[in-house]
C-alpha cells in the first residue's frame, strides 16, 4: 500500500511539473583526488555556460558575486567554484596539495563533475593563470577564454610589481624594505603601508570596499596563498615564483579576451603583448585596478558581454 502510494505522488508531482530530483539552489559538491569534494554553484539557466576560477590562491568565490546582477540576465549560466582548502570546499592540512599542477587537474575534475564541455573558461588573477595552464592542456574543452588581470609569467609580474612599489615615498620604501629584510610582514606599520596606500591604488580603488569583498578577504586561506605565492601581492616566494608561460601562448587557439585593469597589479604593456601572442584573442584595458569588476564595472562587463555574444554569434574577430 505505501509503495502504491508513493508511486501515485511521484506520478502526480511528475503531471504537476514537478521533478523527484532534490533541489539544491544550484549547489553541488563534486569529489576530487578520489577523496576531497570541492563546492560548486550554479547561477541561472542559460544557453551559454561558463565556469569561474577565483583569485588568490585561497581568496574563495565571494566576490565574484556581482556577476550575478550582469550575466544570467543575458542568458549565461555561470559556476562559481571554491578551489580546494577554500570557501565551502574541504580544507585539508597537508601543503603537497598546493601546487599550480594538482589545481589545473582539479579543474578538469570539476569539468567533468559538472558535466561540462565546450564552455567559457573564465579566471581573474591567480584564476588567469590557472586558466592558462587548464587552456595549454585541455583546451578541446574549451569554447572560448576569458584571462583577467593576469599576466602569463610572474617574473614580468614581479618586475612590474616593483615599479609600482617605486612609486611610493623613500620614507615607506625604506620601512618596507626594513621589515621585508626581517622577514615580519605582518608588522602594523608595514601592513599600514601595503593596504593603506599599495593595495588602496592598485587592489582595489574604492573606500570601503564592497561587502563580497570584504567577506571573501575575511574567508581567505593564507596557508595556501603563502605555500603558492608569497606574504602578500608585491612579494612572491612561494612555489609558483618561477611560473613562465610566455612561449606557450601561440599554443592558445581558442578564441581569448584578454581584460585587465589600468591601474591594477599587471602591466598594460603585458597584457597587450599576450594578445599579440594569443592567435585569436582581443585586449581591453579598463580604467580600473586589479579587482575591476568592481571599480570600473560598467566596462568591464560590457565588454565581457560583447566578447561573449561575439564567440556565440561566429562573429569574433
Amino acid at each position: 500500500m505505501r509503495k502504491l502510494l508513493m508511486t501515485s505522488a511521484l506520478i502526480l508531482l511528475a503531471s504537476s511539473g514537478w521533478s523527484a530530483e532534490v533541489k539544491t539552489g544550484g549547489s553541488k559538491m563534486i569529489e576530487v583526488d578520489g577523496k576531497y569534494h570541492v563546492w560548486t554553484k550554479r547561477v541561472g539557466h542559460g544557453p551559454v555556460k561558463m565556469l569561474t576560477l577565483h583569485g588568490g590562491p585561497g581568496f574563495p568565490h565571494d566576490y565574484f558575486e556581482c556577476f550575478e546582477d550582469f550575466l544570467p540576465q543575458h542568458g549565461i549560466q555561470f559556476y562559481y567554484y571554491d578551489q580546494l582548502g577554500v570557501g565551502n570546499s574541504d580544507n585539508p592540512d597537508d601543503a603537497s596539495l598546493w601546487t599550480v599542477a594538482r589545481y589545473r587537474n582539479e579543474v578538469d575534475q570539476v569539468r567533468k563533475g559538472l558535466g561540462l564541455d565546450h564552455f567559457i573558461l573564465y579566471g581573474h588573477s591567480w584564476g588567469g593563470m590557472l586558466a592558462i595552464e587548464y587552456a595549454l592542456e585541455h583546451q578541446d574543452h574549451l569554447k572560448a577564454l576569458i584571462i583577467s588581470d593576469m599576466t602569463a609569467g610572474i617574473p614580468a609580474y614581479e618586475k612590474y610589481a616593483a615599479t609600482l612599489l617605486g612609486e611610493l615615498s623613500e620614507a615607506d620604501r625604506n620601512t618596507l624594505a626594513k621589515y621585508a629584510a626581517a622577514g615580519n610582514y605582518d608588522a602594523p606599520e608595514y601592513q599600514q603601508i601595503m593596504m593603506g596606500k599599495v593595495y588602496a591604488a592598485h587592489l582595489l580603488r574604492l573606500d570601503p570596499w564592497p561587502e563580497p569583498v570584504a567577506r571573501a578577504f575575511a574567508k581567505f586561506n593564507a596557508k595556501i596563498y603563502n605555500t603558492m605565492q608569497g606574504p602578500n601581492e608585491f612579494v612572491i616566494t612561494g612555489n609558483m615564483k618561477d611560473w613562465d608561460r610566455w612561449a606557450d601562448l601561440p599554443k592558445i587557439k581558442v578564441p581569448t579576451l584578454i581584460i585587465a585593469g589600468r591601474h591594477g597589479t599587471m602591466n598594460p604593456d603585458d597584457i597587450r603583448r599576450m594578445g599579440s601572442l594569443i592567435p585569436h584573442s582581443r585586449v581591453v584595458i579598463t580604467e580600473g585596478s586589479h579587482i575591476e569588476m568592481y571599480d570600473d564595472q560598467e566596462r568591464y562587463f560590457r565588454e565581457i558581454l560583447r566578447f561573449v555574444k561575439d564567440v556565440e554569434s561566429g562573429k569574433f574577430k
